[in-house]
């Protein structure tokens, strides 16, 4: 009992002190020595937990629930913004969410739809633009795309810019200097995504032991970041499946 009663009075210091350190409201101290158990657990929860790790965690997975139950919700949500009014935000916005939907064709028609009067040239509407095209496999748009973009604004995401070049030349069949484009991202590129299409297109052109390299360190390069990365895990997923499926596995 002793010890349960020390625990206790040092769980409310630790509070008491983070209420101060942070530049709290004085009554949580009184709140948190007041009641010595629930007074604790309301502080976590109203001004520790909101902005904790496992908050995030906790609104991740809500946000995965949400999508499962109803996938179309922000898709649809946008197209009745859009009909309301037709601004470029608004065209931007959907086409935005038309690619997270993989509905590229659409957010081509979106994008080029907006590069008209004093957005004719901006950046970011050309970039989204270029990277619809190009999952689109439309090689022609994004070429066409590319070179707009590199006239008006070079300096723009120079690395994602040079990863969607390295594909357009991976799409039109330029092997050897695809290969070299992805290999030059590979020490500046954020991200698992260079690393990933750089094996995947060795193992395509059949340099199945360089590809396996490449996927053993995409993977072991994935254990070194301190949280999990949602975006990144598709890549390491696709890295491990192509370690099982390459001929030089067992060797």
């Amino acid at each position: 009992m002793p010890i349960l009663v020390g625990i206790t009075v040092l769980i409310q210091f630790c509070f008491a002190f983070h209420a101060l350190k942070t530049g709290r409201p004085q009554w949580w101290i009184f709140v948190i020595m007041a009641f010595p158990v629930m007074g604790s657990v309301i502080y976590y929860f109203v001004e520790i937990f909101p902005g904790s790790r496992e908050h995030r965690s906790a609104r991740k997975a809500a946000r995965k629930i949400a999508k499962a139950l109803q996938p179309d919700a922000d898709l649809k949500r946008r197209i009745e913004e859009l009909e309301i009014c037709g601004s470029a935000d608004n065209r931007i916005a959907l086409a935005q969410e038309c690619m997270n939907h993989r509905i590229f064709g659409e957010a081509i028609r979106l994008y080029e739809s907006c590069l008209s009067g004093a957005l004719s040239n901006d950046e970011s509407i050309l970039y989204g633009l270029l990277r619809a095209t190009v999952e689109a496999k439309e090689w022609d748009k994004a070429e066409l795309a590319l070179s707009r973009l590199r006239e008006a604004a070079p300096k723009y995401c120079p690395n994602d810019v040079l990863l969607l070049e390295a594909r357009i030349l991976d799409g039109r069949g330029v092997t050897d200097a695809a290969l070299a484009a992805y290999r030059a991202l590979l020490p500046v590129f954020v991200g698992l995504e260079a690393r990933y299409r750089y094996g995947d297109l060795l193992s395509r052109v059949g340099q199945h032991e360089a590809a396996l390299y490449v996927f053993n360190e995409l993977v072991a390069h994935s254990r070194r970041f301190t949280s999990a990365i949602e975006d990144e895990q598709q890549w390491v997923d696709a890295a491990r499946q192509s370690i099982r499926c390459s001929p030089c596995a067992s060797s």
